[in-house]
């Protein structure tokens, strides 16, 4: 897959940066994955959440961050929609950012 918003995840992981090596191993899985369906991303992340929309949340550093995507399964992008702490997770619309 493309990875669009790469800068999102350095800038969050220079504010925490237990967040690097969880976020840099889902860069890395995602960059060499080949979503077709969201069934594609349930299989390799059985704790993603699919909300709707074609966004995808996934629970990092063991649900103590958040990542939400947007997936363009016929063109294999995944743009980078928003990381943040679980807390700053609370205050979004996920199907929507």
């Amino acid at each position: 897959m493309r990875i669009i918003a790469r800068k999102a995840l350095r800038e969050f992981w220079s504010l925490h940066s237990d967040a690097e090596q969880p976020l840099r191993a889902w860069y890395e899985d995602a960059r060499h994955a080949e979503w077709e369906t969201p069934s594609d991303i349930k299989a390799a992340y059985r704790n993603a959440s699919i909300v709707g929309n074609n966004r995808v949340v996934f629970n990092i550093k063991g649900n103590t961050y958040r990542l939400v995507v947007a997936v363009n399964y016929a063109v294999g992008v995944v743009y980078i929609r928003f990381v943040g702490t679980h807390q700053e997770y609370d205050r979004i619309d996920a199907a929507i950012v």
